[in-house]
């Protein structure tokens, strides 16, 4: 009989194969398919809607994205990750929540594909209703603003993962060699969106551009095709992030809570 803590390390690794799903296909619609990454987010599971058993892919992304979130939220609310209580562990943790919010965000989207709900919104058309009834409450703008300055925060700490390789702390030593390298160009393109998504929440919040300025994942990227060397570099280092997540799928060290103490463990 499987238990509790082994159904979990199961969960977050469907997460993270999910996750690789994710961003595999969108550095690859990027580097090919002009007209599905100007879909931003939609065009990553238009691309996935047409693979052969492209349902079946869309909701096993559900039920990962969802799964890889709860694993997100495990860490500001337990210190799954043993992060520590000082700034530097809370700043990490406040980070690994909206980590969870955004792949919350995807699974919903994800489901309005599997589920056949598309609708005839545009791309980034959820988050920019979802931050219009932001903008609506008073301060909202003050809100949208310092949302953005998370994230260019957390853009700063993916640049750092990447150079730092800090992230193989967490990776079980019978990883494939090249997991450094993929991991390392991996994040900095990363840091390159999320810099990106919070710039456009800034001006949105602080600068009153409106709530259409909003970007999602794909439409930060999107909005990367003009700028030449700059977007194929993200674009590569994206798809390196999808091949590095399949590598987490197997090789993460995933954490649980010791059932007895409560405390944060690792599994080896």
């Amino acid at each position: 009989m499987v238990d509790k803590s082994e159904k979990f390390n199961w969960l977050v690794r469907i997460g993270y194969f999910s996750r690789a799903i994710l961003y595999t296909v969108l550095g690859l619609i990027a580097l090919t398919s002009a007209g599905k990454i100007s879909e931003g987010t939609n065009g990553i599971f238009l691309a996935v809607e047409d693979f052969p058993g492209g349902t079946a892919i869309l909701w096993l992304m559900v039920i990962g994205l969802v799964a890889y979130a709860l694993f997100r939220f495990a860490s500001p609310l337990f210190d799954i990750e043993n992060t520590g209580n000082d700034a530097k562990g809370w700043a990490k943790r406040i980070g690994h929540a909206g980590s969870g919010i955004g792949h919350l965000a995807l699974a919903y989207s994800a489901y309005k594909f599997a589920s056949s709900v598309k609708g005839a919104s545009q791309s980034g058309g959820g988050a920019q209703d979802a931050a219009s009834g932001v903008l609506s409450f008073e301060l909202g703008g003050v809100v949208l603003g310092l949302l953005g300055l998370a994230f260019l925060v957390t853009a700063i700490f993916q640049a750092k993962k990447g150079f730092t390789g800090e992230f193989m702390n967490r990776i079980s030593g019978g990883a494939p060699s090249g997991t450094r390298l993929l991991g390392g160009l991996g994040y900095a393109a990363r840091g390159v969106v999320y810099a990106v998504i919070g710039w456009s929440l800034i001006k949105s919040g602080f600068l009153s551009a409106g709530a259409e300025q909003v970007k999602t994942l794909g439409d930060a990227v999107a909005s990367l095709a003009g700028e030449g060397a700059i977007f194929t570099a993200t674009a590569i280092g994206l798809l390196m992030f999808g091949l590095f997540s399949l590598v987490l799928s197997r090789y993460r060290i995933i954490p649980h809570l010791d059932s007895d103490t409560g405390v944060p463990d690792f599994r080896a």
